[in-house]
């Protein structure tokens, strides 16, 4: 993860001539940079890795909706000719010789 690079001098020095007291400028400057610290930021690097894992989920998810796609074609064929066989069967038990 990323670290931010964050002047704890130059934070106090403005906060000191913007009439904040020396002790608060000092204090505010360790909350700060204790945020910053404690922040999980990302880079640009961890997010095109995120990315590149999203596209190889995604693409083993295509596959497997192709896979399952053509198991529920054949099934489809199947239980239309099972259909056709029993129709023909009670239409030959009615109708037959």
């Amino acid at each position: 993860m990323a670290t931010v690079t964050f002047d704890t001098l130059k934070f106090v020095e403005t906060l000191r001539e913007a009439g904040v007291p020396e002790s608060q400028a000092k204090a505010l400057s360790t909350a700060v940079q204790e945020s910053h610290e404690a922040a999980d930021l990302a880079t640009k690097g961890d997010i095109a890795d995120l990315r590149h894992e999203m596209k190889e989920l995604e693409l083993r998810i295509d596959t497997r909706f192709e896979k399952v796609h053509g198991e529920m074609l054949l099934m489809k064929w199947m239980l239309g000719l099972l259909i056709a066989g029993v129709a023909s069967l009670v239409l030959k038990a009615f109708f037959g010789t």
